[in-house]
């Protein structure tokens, strides 16, 4: 079998958006390509091969750090021993896998592609530098999303229009169940992911105050767990309140949803909101990262300001109000993301930036 060679690599110790997004992507890559797994963990090296069946595993430890010459070493030998044409690197935030790709970029007749999930500030200077010298001996830098590789440039100190946008997709599983039938003004508020500082679900739970006849369901668990129930103690929401915890089904309680919201702080492009969007739920959500690549502030959902809880609150109250609202929103996002965010255009945008960096070789 002859085709290009190419090795992915992750260094993810658990199962989040950015593996989910490497899995979609082996699934539906073209035959054509010879695909490899390099990893850290061996139960998500699994995960992400098991996507594409007989994929050959290796699994290299984690550097440590700067000091981590050995383990750096390798990583070189491991990407050298498969002789990749190209080697597709998940970066989960910009500081990630940084060692990994500076050993990878000096192995001779390797590409390297990088790919952006989570925009977040590098702390150290030495650490901002290490990215743009990677950066500049990238084949091709991807990110998830145009918003996500605009802040990403951003806050690395990177090029304008460096980073090419490849938006996430997701699996679209059919016709979305009916949006249940509920009394005027009830309402039943989902939010789906870790809970964590990073998704603003404080803001979510405060807004609450001023919906007294909204049920929230949060669908995930976290370091966050814990201060988010002691919130709706003390704002006296705790009865309306549901943490479901950790689910590897989150995206089948989306039909009892009247509305799905998402006030992060900061995000790439959430796999939730397109979920939601496929669902024909209606999303209230902050503008950040990529979420403005799907969402169109009122056609396809509605935005509100990072950490504004009066905005949340009327935004909620406005959809729970209004049920024709609600469908119309829910029924146009989902054309709009089958019209523009299909996981077969995800493959083939992956495979073009692909061909195109073995053209130049």
């Amino acid at each position: 079998m002859s085709g290009p060679r190419l090795l992915v690599f992750s260094g993810a110790t658990d199962w989040g958006g950015a593996e989910i997004v490497l899995g979609h992507l082996l699934a539906g890559l073209d035959p054509r390509f010879r695909v490899g797994v390099l990893a850290v963990d061996p139960a998500v090296a699994q995960r992400v091969a098991g996507r594409r069946p007989g994929v050959p595993v290796r699994l290299v430890p984690p550097v440590r750090g700067k000091a981590d010459l050995r383990t750096m070493r390798v990583h070189r030998r491991a990407v050298s021993a498969v002789a990749p044409d190209l080697l597709h690197v998940n970066l989960p935030v910009p500081a990630a896998e940084q060692y990994t790709v500076l050993a990878a970029v000096t192995v001779p007749g390797v590409r390297v592609v990088a790919v952006e999930h989570l925009p977040m500030a590098i702390g150290s200077r030495p650490g901002r530098l290490l990215k743009r010298l990677t950066a500049g001996r990238l084949a091709a830098h991807l990110a998830v999303g145009a918003g996500a590789a605009r802040e990403v440039e951003r806050l690395c100190g990177l090029p304008a229009d460096s980073i090419r946008p490849v938006p996430n997709a997701v699996p679209d599983l059919g016709e979305p169940a009916p949006t249940p039938v509920r009394p005027p003004g009830e309402l039943v508020i989902g939010a789906v992911g870790r809970l964590h500082a990073q998704k603003g679900l404080d803001v979510l739970v405060r807004a609450m105050t001023g919906l007294p006849a909204a049920r929230l369901v949060l669908v995930g668990d976290g370091p966050e767990r814990g201060a988010l129930e002691r919130l709706a103690d003390e704002l006296g929401v705790r009865s309306r309140l549901e943490i479901t915890g950790w689910t590897e089904r989150a995206r089948d309680l989306l039909p009892g949803f009247d509305v799905v919201a998402i006030p992060s702080r900061y995000e790439g492009f959430p796999l939730v909101l397109l979920e939601a969007m496929l669902a024909a739920r209606p999303v209230v959500a902050t503008g950040v990262g990529s979420v403005t690549d799907a969402l169109v502030p009122g056609e396809t959902g509605m935005l509100v300001p990072v950490g504004d809880v009066p905005a949340l609150t009327a935004a909620l109250r406005r959809l729970g109000g209004d049920p024709a609202l609600r469908a119309r929103l829910g029924g146009a996002a989902r054309d709009r993301v089958q019209a523009r965010f299909s996981l077969a255009a995800m493959v083939a945008a992956y495979e073009g930036v692909y061909d195109d960096v073995l053209r130049r070789r």
